[in-house]
């Protein structure tokens, strides 16, 4: 069945994150984050791509917690077209996109829905493949509501980004897998998103956001 398509007696039942739930309001500006981590946490969870539940990916293995709140936005597929926006991948993880969401206020619970606001994105290759981080901003948040581009936030915020995860796999006395470039902007940002939803469209067979749970 696919995740467009009523669920008859089970209709009621919880909506995968990733298959169930909506795109957001308006991609590529505004879109919805399923929220895996927040900038507490010292283990790394993840989505469980078969359940739809939070998995214990494992604990970080160095001090290093991730600066902002993380997640990745539903019905978006980090396939071919994803791979084809950055210069020294050879194609997408095969994820969801992953997106970083900054919130004055402290948001510390994880598996909650929120709309974001798209400003930019770090490019990221992890063993080959892209592994793009979305930045944005809470929608409604009072403080970073100015922010339009990735250059509009405090220098030492895109770094700390950076700094996270260029570090946040490393393992002592083994050389990394990963590289992450200098952040862009809101426009290639909305180039990688639109590639992420016709990813999905190709992988899944169905538009995203043509569920009830879409708005």
């Amino acid at each position: 069945m696919s995740p467009s398509e009523p669920a008859g007696p089970f209709s009621k039942w919880r909506q995968h994150p990733w298959h169930g739930l909506g795109i957001g309001p308006n991609p590529p500006a505004l879109v919805h984050a399923y929220i895996e981590l927040t900038p507490y946490d010292l283990v790394k969870y993840e989505i469980d791509k078969e359940s739809g539940y939070l998995r214990v990916d494992r604990p970080q293995r160095t001090s290093s917690q991730p600066p902002a709140l993380y997640g990745f936005i539903p019905r978006t597929y980090s396939g071919p077209r994803v791979g084809r926006l950055m210069a020294t991948a050879t194609e997408g993880d095969g994820d969801p996109l992953d997106i970083c969401v900054l919130s004055e206020r402290p948001i510390t619970r994880s598996e909650v829905i929120i709309t974001a606001r798209v400003i930019g994105g770090i490019p990221m290759v992890d063993h080959g493949t892209a592994d793009d981080k979305l930045v944005g901003v809470l929608a409604n948040d009072p403080i970073y509501a100015q922010a339009e581009e990735i250059g509009d936030l405090p220098e030492a915020l895109a770094d700390r980004l950076m700094h996270y995860f260029a570090t946040y796999k490393l393992i002592p006395g083994e050389e990394s897998a990963v590289s992450v470039g200098r952040p862009y902007g809101r426009e290639h940002a909305y180039r990688v998103l639109t590639a992420a939803i016709e990813d999905y469209r190709d992988a899944y067979g169905h538009a995203a956001g043509s569920s009830p749970a879409s708005g």
